[in-house]
């Protein structure tokens, strides 16, 4: 990772956990990985572009890929991505081709751990593992010993699998 990622990167975390102080109150993590059958190149489009995350992950997205944008979805195809039941990510570093990170900032309405998400981020890798190969390892991190920030790092260790998961079964298929 060149130098200017990393201070970026460093920054980021600097600045979240002045601005959040629960990002450091632990480092308990989820971390699920997953090889998929194509090359780092076209996983990343697919974590990184509208036609990418709608060909396996939500109904509708909108990301702007940038420190500081911000990346909406939604798991409704009608959604206008500013309605209740959208959610609102921003991006606080990539490395191309490499990693990205991201922070909830505006979850679901029916989501039921509204405040706890807030205190959590995702970091996502990109490893070629072979000429045609991908690992991704996605590391959520932030979690605390609050019933509700426990509750929903249970709910993630699945969800966070199915997710992956669904991107290895598009690629089982080609």
């Amino acid at each position: 990772m060149n130098r200017a990622i990393i201070c970026i990167f460093v920054a980021a975390v600097a600045l979240s956990n002045w601005m959040c102080p629960a990002f450091s109150a632990s480092t308990d993590s989820i971390v699920t990985e997953a090889v998929i059958n194509a090359p780092v190149a076209e996983v990343w489009r697919e974590w990184t572009t509208k036609d990418g995350i709608e060909s396996w992950m939500v109904a509708k997205t909108e990301i702007d890929l940038r420190v500081g944008g911000i990346w909406r979805t939604s798991y409704s195809k009608t959604s206008n991505l500013d309605d209740d039941e959208s959610l609102r990510h921003i991006i606080l570093s990539f490395d191309p081709l490499k990693m990205f990170s991201m922070r909830t900032v505006k979850p679901p309405k029916s989501f039921p751990f509204q405040k706890a998400i807030l205190n959590t981020w995702t970091v996502v890798y990109f490893e070629s593992v072979g000429e045609s190969r991908t690992r991704v390892t996605a590391r959520m991190m932030g979690f605390t010993e609050d019933e509700d920030s426990q509750k929903m790092r249970a709910f993630f260790e699945v969800g966070n699998r199915t997710t992956l998961d669904n991107l290895v079964k598009k690629h089982l298929t080609k």
